[in-house]
């Protein structure tokens, strides 16, 4: 049997933490910040965790995560 790979952009954009729980940065708050509200870009500061739905999806593309 082959090795199983990580996929490498997934592994950029998600991490797993203590729990099992996927977390990711939020989009959006890197620039055309003038535009957008204190509390739209409070927001943004805290990282998004995946929905349960969507978590098995991630962790395809994670064996070893």
């Amino acid at each position: 049997m082959p090795k199983q790979r990580t996929n490498r952009a997934a592994a950029k954009r998600f991490k797993v933490t203590g729990s099992g729980k996927i977390k990711f940065k939020k989009a959006f708050g890197r620039h055309i910040l003038t535009s957008k509200s204190r509390k739209a870009k409070r927001g943004l500061r805290h990282p998004g965790m995946v929905d349960p739905a969507n978590e098995r999806n991630i962790k395809r593309l994670m064996p070893h995560a």
